[in-house]
């Protein structure tokens, strides 16, 4: 007997075993019948099944489900298909199917899957003493990319209406971790630790999730994290013409400044500065302004100035004509400056 193990994106199964009638070790005499696993994704509309899915619960004897509360139910009954409730062992599954010259039954699966039900398949299949029906499963439906992030907007859901915690934060709040956030993303970067880098992505990713779910309870002018996703979708489009539009563009270079003047546009500035948060670290601050400048093809000279100050702004803006992120050189430096003490400290004993 041979079994085809696979998976498919969304199976919602643990594997698959595609057995068919005439790799069963015992001769068949007549059809042995067919037993279809049929897997759907939450991640997707209820009702929205290929073909081949539809072909199948339309042409089965028999149509299972042993969750009364599967979201593809009602679509079936509309559709004329009668699933009948329950979960059946793999004993009557199998004698079901081969009696009476082979039926098939379609098994619509929860979406814990159906392990019982496969493990006792595979025990009868592996045994050599049964006439098995082919056993197939098929995927109804299947996730997209970037369906899991369907997932993390309910799940953000149920924690604001009930954690007691979240459920009354604030926007205002909120703001410390996200800075916290966003340098611990930085610092995996840096540190090229690709695990940490998968976790702090997730951790930023929660704090524009959380910040939107607070938003979308403002009672003066509420918005949600598809109005988020859509306007930044819409600015992307909007500022790579050269992407989704008839503009070229060559060089890096190119789309910069394609980007910040559309951007100027958009936004009605009269100055390359606006929009450029003072706030920031003071090296990163330097290096922004002196980029607008230098893509803008601004002729700026320096500021003339005495003390530690204008001596790093002029560091600063050199290190951005030479292409270096002078905040990312000073933060390498201070690493070094960093295990330079530990060994010190090491060296003495501490």
């Amino acid at each position: 007997m041979a079994a085809h193990l696979r998976r498919h994106p969304g199976a919602g199964v643990s594997y698959v075993a595609r057995v068919t009638a005439a790799d069963s070790p015992v001769p068949a005499a007549a059809p042995t019948g067919r037993i279809v696993l049929l897997t759907t994704t939450h991640r997707v509309a209820p009702g929205l099944l290929s073909w081949p899915a539809w072909q199948a619960l339309h042409g089965a004897d028999r149509v299972l489900s042993g969750d009364p509360g599967h979201p593809q139910l009602p679509y079936l009954r509309e559709a004329g298909v009668e699933v009948e409730p329950g979960s059946p062992a793999a004993r009557e599954l199998v004698d079901y199917c081969v009696a009476q010259g082979g039926r098939t039954a379609v098994v619509l699966t929860s979406a814990e899957g159906e392990s019982e039900l496969t493990d006792g398949l595979a025990r009868l299949a592996g045994s050599g003493r049964e006439a098995m029906p082919d056993l197939e499963l098929l995927p109804g439906s299947y996730d997209l990319p970037g369906a899991r992030l369907l997932d993390l907007v309910q799940v953000m859901d149920r924690i604001r209406a009930e954690c007691p915690w979240s459920g009354t934060r604030t926007n205002e709040e909120l703001v410390k971790y996200g800075i916290e956030e966003a340098y611990e993303l930085v610092e995996a970067i840096e540190e090229g630790d690709r695990e940490a880098l998968l976790e702090e992505l997730g951790d930023v990713l929660l704090q524009v999730v959380f910040h939107a779910r607070i938003a979308q309870d403002d009672p003066e002018d509420p918005f949600s994290i598809d109005d988020v996703a859509g306007g930044i979708v819409d600015k992307l489009i909007h500022r790579h013409p050269h992407v989704f539009g008839d503009e070229t563009a060559e060089t890096a270079e190119d789309v910069q400044r394609h980007w910040l003047r559309t951007k100027a546009a958009e936004k009605q500035r009269d100055s390359v500065t606006e929009g450029v948060p003072l706030g920031q670290p003071a090296l990163a601050l330097t290096a922004k302004l002196a980029s607008r400048a230098r893509t803008a093809a601004l002729d700026v000279a320096l500021p003339d100035g005495a003390g530690v100050g204008y001596e790093l702004l002029a560091l600063a803006a050199r290190a951005e004509a030479d292409g270096v992120d002078p905040e990312a050189a000073l933060r390498a430096a201070a690493r070094a400056y960093r295990d330079a003490i530990r060994a010190a400290e090491s060296s003495a004993g501490r």
